[in-house]
């Protein structure tokens, strides 16, 4: 048994959910943008970039690929929010290199090659089996 929302009903909630998406994104890009201004005063104030500083910023610059892909293309890919995790661990491991137990360490490290090794199992997976829209019945890019 199938049940539909009245139509009178779900075009407007469509609206005002697409409205409110939208403002998100917009919210989002620009508090992403106004944390990558403040990184960038950061490193010129200090006069020097280090490594924890530049991953910070692809960690930024991930989260604007995700908004664009979602402006682009209504969704956004499982393995970009991948990268920003991979980015993550890394610049922790980074950032508290001295201060973080060897066994942490290695638990961080390993969480990465997992993540690592999953973004490779979703590509190859989607390279030999792609996603078909069923709209269409075209694969999905």
């Amino acid at each position: 048994m199938s049940f539909h929302l009245p139509e009178s009903f779900s075009k407007p909630f469509l609206k005002v959910f697409h409205i409110m998406e939208a403002v998100l994104l917009v919210a989002i890009t620009l508090a992403t943008l106004f944390a990558m201004v403040e990184e960038f005063m950061h490193v010129f104030s200090e006069r020097r970039v280090q490594l924890t500083d530049i991953l910070l910023m692809f960690i930024y610059l991930e989260v604007l690929a995700m908004v664009q892909q979602f402006v682009m293309n209504g969704k956004i890919p499982v393995r970009y929010p991948i990268y920003i995790a991979m980015m993550a661990i890394a610049r922790y491991i980074t950032l508290g290199m001295k201060e973080l137990d060897a066994v942490l360490i290695v638990w961080l490290s390993l969480a990465a090659f997992t993540l690592a090794a999953a973004t490779l199992l979703i590509r190859v997976g989607h390279h030999y089996w792609p996603y078909v829209d069923l709209r269409t019945k075209q694969p999905d890019e």
